[in-house]
């Protein structure tokens, strides 16, 4: 199977798509300087309190990185948070530790936030409450308002929305959209063509909210699409990635290291994540090596480990016993030459053990490539991770991420990339690329800091 790698091969796996947002994907490609905001863009002393929106679980990741870095830098800084999207659980060791408070009504929806893909998707959220429990959050944010408070919006145009309609200063971390994924490869989708009218992801309302007098900061995740707002008149900055700080080197364990080593991600969304983790795993054991596999199996609080168990057992895997505990883990399933460890919370340890990734998720994948490991998806029926948010993922990192068709493709795939060490170094090294360095968090914290005036 020939990818065709060479000086001019990654825009191969660079591929077109329908104008979707995703609502997971974290900033990158950090900025070379990190612009302040002038003077005259501070606001009053009254404002003391930073009220942080988010909608979805990889915006509540990114904000938790923004409001973990406020909390250091500056800890008499009275921090609140409102997920606008799902139940906000990565911010409930923050929360327990009291430096965070939560405010609104959390709601888990049916379409797990991704009701914006699927009209299904929108109808079963309706019917779950959508409408009364944004109704609800408003009026939190508008009480809030009130009182005095610099609201951040982290994500796309409805914390935007909820931010501009408060009546109080706010600042815009988008997370969603980037140039590089018209821009790139441009022409195979229509709506490149779209995007190339407007000379921007963004949309004419979103930048219009942006312009807003006060809206006092405006991060986007990357220097092109900042350079596209700011011909727009929006004063935006990329001054860099959150959701590559955090991550620390570890070494390989002596027991793995001669073996091939894999990390699966299948997602968080029930059930959907649960239907990713079988089909990624049949893959896998189509994959042709001469050494032994080592697949690691990711998790945080969903899918939990005996409905991993369950799947593993039914797909024939045995549960065993581990010779070499050099590595924390929770279970161990052996099946031919295929073993498979479990690890609740366990991604930032196990992403340095890996070469390779089969992922099927948004803001872990990001992560992934961003630390050099090329990942491979298999999509499915959603509601998140289908073909189009795939391909979208794909442009967006530059083909260091390859939306596979078929199992099967995915294994050869896999099987080329574990024989041929070039083709991992050439997809790592634009991976790396496209989301760039450490110190987001720190710097966006820092700009917040100086808009505050504190």
């Amino acid at each position: 199977m020939n990818l065709g790698f060479g000086k001019k091969a990654a825009p191969r796996f660079e591929l077109g798509i329908k104008d979707l947002q995703s609502s997971a994907l974290p900033l990158g490609h950090a900025a070379q300087q990190v612009l302040k905001p002038t003077p005259l863009d501070r606001i009053s002393q009254k404002y003391k309190n930073v009220l942080v929106l988010s909608n979805g679980h990889g915006e509540d990741l990114i904000a938790l990185k923004i409001l973990e870095a406020l909390h250091k830098l500056h800890p008499k800084l009275k921090l609140e948070v409102l997920p606008l999207v799902g139940e906000g659980k990565a911010f409930e060791t923050a929360i327990k530790q009291r430096w965070l408070v939560q405010l609104g009504i959390p709601k888990r929806l049916p379409s797990g936030g991704f009701s914006n893909q699927s009209f299904l998707g929108l109808i079963s959220d309706i019917f779950s409450g959508l409408f009364v429990v944004s109704w609800k959050n408003w009026r939190c944010v508008k009480k809030a308002s009130r009182q005095g408070i610099f609201i951040l919006a982290v994500g796309d145009l409805l914390p935007l929305f909820f931010a501009w309609s408060s009546g109080s200063a706010f600042g815009f971390i988008g997370t969603p959209k980037s140039d590089y994924t018209w821009k790139t490869a441009f022409g195979s989708s229509l709506s490149d063509y779209y995007h190339l009218l407007k000379g921007t992801e963004w949309d004419p309302w979103e930048w219009y909210l942006m312009q807003d007098a006060r809206c006092k900061l405006v991060a986007v995740r990357d220097q092109l699409t900042a350079r596209g707002l700011r011909r727009k008149s929006v004063r935006a900055l990329a001054p860099g990635n959150p959701m590559r700080d955090g991550f620390d080197f570890t070494e390989c364990p002596e027991s793995l290291k001669n073996t091939r080593r894999l990390l699966l991600l299948c997602g968080s969304r029930m059930p959907e994540a649960k239907i990713n983790l079988q089909r990624l795993l049949v893959a896998a054991e189509k994959i042709k090596t001469d050494q032994l596999l080592t697949l690691f199996v990711v998790i945080g609080s969903e899918p939990s480990l005996n409905e991993i168990s369950f799947t593993l057992s039914h797909l024939g895997f045995q549960r065993a016993q581990h010779l070499h505990n050099d590595f924390a883990y929770d279970y161990f399933f052996v099946k031919q030459k295929l073993q498979v460890f479990i690890g609740k919370h366990q991604f930032q340890k196990w992403s340095s053990f890996s070469e390779i990734g089969l992922a099927n998720a948004g803001t872990a994948t990001e992560q992934l490539v961003g630390l050099g490991v090329p990942c491979l998806s298999l999509p499915g029926k959603g509601p998140q991770f289908k073909y189009c948010f795939a391909k979208r993922q794909s442009r967006l990192l530059g083909g260091s991420v390859i939306p596979c068709r078929s199992q099967q493709t995915l294994a050869k795939v896999a099987s080329l990339m574990l024989t041929d060490d070039s083709i991992r170094y050439e997809l790592a090294s634009i991976g790396k690329q496209r989301m760039g360095m450490p110190g987001g968090s720190e710097n966006l914290a820092n700009l917040i800091l100086n808009v505050l005036g504190v």
